[in-house]
């Protein structure tokens, strides 16, 4: 019975959704019943048929037009529609009338049917959120609990092939994960205890147990929705004025058809039913329905598209803004770089064993959590060099390590911790010119003298070279903000192929430069990723934030790159590109419709069906190429 009853809802709503739809064709459906009435003589029972097509095609539009007109007070397009139809029966065109009614319903449910598939984009990334979970505590048994009543901290099962249900740390277990709901990217991901594991993604292969680590409400799955739903809800400017010109543009469209009721009559000589028969066939071309429909198909179509690919962006606005964007300004860590440092030179004394030398450091290094210090120990773990534990050490803060092993004495640390002279000559001053390549150098210092050097070096991202390459060659200008000295600065923005950077950059003077930029180029955008770029962010024309990046940046972003890939930007400006040029067409090809079909009504060149027909056509049209945005292909 529960079957029955939930398969009856289920009809009801594919019903209701398609509503506009099934009113439009039945409303055809009758207008033919009422032309075959007419042709047998049956005129009365025609005329019934036609004023049927009427109410049905025409009850959604005239109910949204005359709701509009009282909550707004001004009049709509609906509206113009509705008294066109009116007054096509009024002369007798009763078919005319119905056909715009018909067409006018069939452009109207194509436009409900582009903005509901971006609903049910919405609706699909909801049904991926579980709403149950395998919940662990203690020895017992994992029970399965509703994920509304979980709480950070809960300790979660997740078995193969299961959609993980909180965003949380793996605590047990290796599996690869299914990340493309919230990146866009459809490779897995190999994931292992320590490693982040987001709501929304699927476990394909091994059995995991996670901790929670953020509420259901702050998870970056129910933000990927946010964002999408306030994105679909907010207008661009381009919208914003056309909404506000149509007002102004029907009541001009009004007081010209009162005109034209009395004008040609007197000043032309018409008969009274040409003048109102092209008084109504103004009220039908001059319309400005294909204009109306020229942005938001489009933008909402743009907007769910980037959200499939992985870019979120925050409204209409920001897509325009894209699309006119001259330069962008990038932050290194993280966003350019990996934003962890790698080894990248080695160079031993010569009296010395390398693999031993190495064990050594990498045995020391092992006390610390310095990001250099966890290179190190990396670089051994990679090249299978085993270290010792329980090494007894003493941290000198900002300056290095000190260190005994077997009765020898080490120490870790910078050129005037080991004794700078020493380190400058050691391996005929190698120091100096890994300097200059932007790395930066330690040394191991024993009993005999300088024992090792290690270069290391925050490494550029191979997806940012590409993106940088693909950014110039859509004419952007890039450039590179750090907060490091001269010398890493210009080694990575020579490796990333910037156009320019500036170091030692602080987050104000981020902000500064940002604001300069603004000035030369008018239209200027930022990428980061932390805390410190938020106020940049904030402050350029678009704000972008990688996806792994701070709560504070994601939030002040006006774009979001799901996956840290900033080739990623380079589409999204290709995208809102391509929904400029197709806004641009729209407009362009209505309002050229419109000066056509008014032009050839004042010169009786036009009858009202086929003025019915240019004038709906054009607006079934313009929403069509706004589809186009659908398209992955950009």
């Amino acid at each position: 019975m529960d079957t029955s009853n939930r398969e009856n809802d289920i009809l009801i709503e594919k019903i209701k959704e398609h509503g506009e739809l099934i009113a439009a064709l039945l409303s055809g459906l009758l207008i033919l019943l009422a032309w075959r009435l007419e042709s047998s003589g049956l005129n009365t029972a025609a005329i019934i048929s036609y004023l049927s097509a009427f109410i049905i095609g025409g009850y959604a539009k005239a109910k949204e037009g005359i709701i509009e007109t009282i909550e707004n007070k001004t009049l709509n397009v609906e509206l113009l529609m509705v008294l066109a139809a009116i007054g096509s029966a009024i002369i007798g065109y009763w078919t005319e009338g119905a056909v715009l009614i018909f067409i006018f319903a069939l452009s109207g449910a194509l436009e409900t049917y582009a903005m509901n598939k971006n609903k049910r984009e919405i609706t699909a990334l909801m049904d991926l959120q579980p709403e149950e979970a395998w919940l662990v505590r203690g020895a017992f048994e994992p029970m399965k609990v509703a994920v509304s009543s979980l709480t950070v901290g809960d300790h979660l099962l997740i078995k193969p092939g299961e959609r993980i249900p909180a965003d949380g740390q793996i605590l047990k277990g290796t599996s690869t994960i299914d990340e493309s709901a919230i990146s866009g990217e459809s490779m897995p991901v190999t994931k292992q205890a320590g490693d982040e594991v987001y709501a929304g993604t699927v476990n394909l292969n091994g059995t995991l147990t996670i901790k929670m680590t953020k509420p259901n409400s702050e998870t970056l799955f129910q933000k990927i929705i946010t964002l999408v739903q306030s994105a679909q809800s907010e207008k661009s400017p381009s919208q914003q004025f056309i909404e506000k010109f149509e007002g102004i543009y029907v009541k001009f469209v009004l007081l010209a058809v009162a005109l034209m009721l009395f004008l040609p009559h007197y000043l032309l000589g018409w008969d009274w039913t040409t003048t109102f028969y092209r008084a109504m066939v103004l009220l039908v071309v001059a319309s400005p329905c294909a204009l109306v429909a020229s942005i938001m198909p489009a933008t909402l179509a743009a907007i769910s598209n980037g959200a499939r690919n992985g870019v979120l962006f925050k409204g209409g606005l920001h897509l325009e803004h894209l699309s006119v964007l001259k330069l962008l300004a990038v932050d290194k860590t993280g966003t350019l770089t990996v934003g962890t440092p790698v080894v990248t030179d080695i160079i031993i004394r010569e009296d010395l064993e390398k693999t031993n030398t190495i064990a050594t450091l990498a045995s020391i290094e092992s006390q610390s959590n310095h990001p250099l210090a966890q290179a190190i120990l990396k670089y051994s773990k990679d090249h299978n060099i085993n270290t010792v534990q329980g090494i007894d050490i003493e941290d000198v803060p900002g300056w290095g390590l000190k260190a005994k092993i077997e009765g020898r004495s080490y120490i870790v640390g910078k050129p005037d911790f080991v004794g700078r002279k020493e380190a400058q000559s050691f391996a005929d001053g190698a120091a100096e010119k890994l300097a200059e390549e932007g790395k930066t150098v330690i040394f191991m210092r024993d009993d005999f003298g300088i024992a090792a050097l290690v270069a290391m070096k925050d490494t550029v991202r191979e997806e940012a070279k590409q993106a940088i390459k693909l950014l110039k060659e859509l004419g952007i200008h890039v450039s590179m903000l750090t907060g490091d000295n001269e010398k890493t600065a210009k080694a990575i923005a020579n490796e990333a192929n910037v156009n320019e950077y500036i170091s030692e950059c602080l987050p104000e003077t981020k902000v500064n430069y940002i604001k300069d930029y603004l000035a030369n180029y008018k239209y200027a955008g930022m990428v980061g990723d932390g805390i410190n770029d938020a106020p940049a962010l904030a402050t350029a024309t678009v704000g972008i934030a990688m996806g792994g990046g701070t709560d504070v940046a994601l939030e002040t972003a006006d774009v979001v790159l799901m996956k840290n890939d900033l080739s990623k930007i380079a589409y999204a400006v290709r995208l809102s590109r391509k929904m400029q040029r197709i806004v641009k067409q729209n407009i362009i090809f209505s309002i050229t419709v419109i000066a056509l079909l008014v032009s050839s009504n004042f010169l009786q060149l036009v009858d009202l069906p086929f003025g019915v027909i240019g004038h709906e056509g054009s607006t079934i049209l313009v929403i069509l190429n706004g589809l186009r945005m659908l398209n992955p292909k950009i």
